[in-house]
């Protein structure tokens, strides 16, 4: 095996950063003697919190800007509450997070269809741009849940037989 302890140079971008003039943060790094002053600046005016905020264990105080436009509700909030009582650190911060995000996409349909609009799970899900580029991985994901679907009715029928069977007994 060669030694390519030398032949660095052959990798691609290496050294791009090796000529000062031509590195993008040369000029931040300009000693001026008074980089102890840096975290003396005047802080952002904080934002006015007038709703819920999911606050991280790791953080004493909000940030000075945030998003407000969806506060926590529902099933989903109250699992956002929990994972946002855990440090970053965990699964069980993350974990129920994505969960959180799965269960409001539900409660956003059901409130759609509560307000007496249908969304177009279609099209919003991507499944006509699918079918265009990807017709054969479409139509196994179709045979595969109506495979299913036609399992499960076929179950519950029977099972619905089967107790009304017994009870003629």
């Amino acid at each position: 095996m060669k030694d390519t302890k030398f032949n660095y140079k052959n990798i691609p971008g290496w050294g791009m950063d090796a000529d000062p003039e031509n590195e993008p943060t040369y000029p931040m790094k300009t000693w001026t003697g008074d980089d102890h002053n840096r975290i003396n600046y005047e802080r952002a005016d904080q934002q006015p919190i007038d709703l819920e905020i999911l606050l991280s264990t790791e953080r004493p105080a909000p940030t000075r800007v945030f998003g407000n436009t969806v506060p926590p509700s529902g099933l989903s909030g109250v699992i956002r509450r929990y994972a946002f009582s855990h440090s970053e650190d965990r699964y069980r911060h993350w974990i129920p997070l994505i969960l959180a995000d799965r269960i409001n996409m539900v409660e956003g349909v059901v409130k759609d269809i509560s307000e007496g609009y249908l969304p177009n799970i279609a099209a919003e899900r991507g499944w006509r741009v699918e079918w265009k580029y990807k017709p054969k991985k479409m139509a196994l994901k179709v045979g595969i849940v109506a495979v299913a679907g036609l399992y499960l009715f076929l179950k519950l029928k029977s099972t619905k037989k089967k107790r009304w069977y017994h009870q003629l007994i």
